[in-house]
């Protein structure tokens, strides 16, 4: 029986600087937002996308070029604005994804434009979407009326470019049967890539096997199994209740 051993679940830390950003068709308009600061054609401007697709390196380089202060939306609070709105640039992350304090929110939205200051606001939603279940009317109207980019599904070339990157951060260089195997059976995300290279890296060190491409084939089979064996487990259940 092949070792194995527990790897230590030790954190891989992404660059962010802009050297590291990858572009393509999916992103190039966030970035050229990015880069238009403060030339913007409104004080608050949401980058909207799913789980892994490039929004808070985008939101970390706006603060790199703006000097922003970042909070996550669901942190906002009424004694901490005076203090974020003096860096003269906020970053306001996660919105939606918790709670909305809708008082420090529009408070918030309120001094940017007093004060001509930029708000950059990362969400999986776009602003109007979240409006629709919040109680302040106010600040429905602010949100309906925000301008949105939309971070759009990578391209072949840029889903195979964050692969090699991702690969890198974890100090693998893959060869070109392992990247091509990858991308024709991972789902087309971002965030799918960066599960499964994880997942990958993990497992390797486990078995102590290099990462190659028929490793990766027999722990994406493996995995496709097991999904596919909670999925009879669900419909036996379903069926005797």
């Amino acid at each position: 029986m092949a070792s194995r051993q527990i790897p230590l679940d030790l954190p891989h830390v992404e660059s962010r600087e802009r050297a590291d950003f990858l572009s393509g068709t999916a992103n190039e308009a966030a970035l050229s937002l990015i880069d238009a600061w403060p030339d913007w054609p409104a004080r608050a401007i949401a980058v909207v996308g799913p789980p892994g697709s490039g929004k808070s390196h985008l939101a970390a380089l706006f603060a790199e070029r703006s000097g922003a202060a970042t909070v996550t939306a669901s942190a906002l609070d009424l004694a901490d604005l005076p203090g974020l709105v003096a860096r003269g640039a906020v970053v306001v992350e996660d919105l939606g994804n918790a709670p909305i304090p809708e008082g420090a929110l529009f408070h918030l939205l309120n001094l940017a434009t007093e004060h001509r200051v930029c708000v950059l606001v990362t969400s999986r939603q776009v602003p109007a979407t979240l409006a629709e279940a919040l109680a302040t009317r106010d600040l429905v109207s602010r949100l309906r009326a925000m301008p949105a980019v939309t971070l759009g599904r990578p391209d072949d070339a840029l889903l195979a470019a964050v692969a090699v990157k991702l690969f890198a951060d974890r100090q693998i260089t893959p060869d070109e049967a392992l990247l091509s195997f990858l991308l024709t059976r991972v789902d087309r995300s971002i965030g799918a890539i960066r599960d499964v290279v994880g997942e990958l890296d993990r497992e390797a060190l486990a078995r102590k096997r290099p990462l190659t491409r028929a490793l990766a084939s027999e722990l994406l089979r493996g995995r496709t199994e097991a999904q596919d064996g909670d999925d009879d487990t669900l419909s036996d259940r379903s069926a005797t209740t």
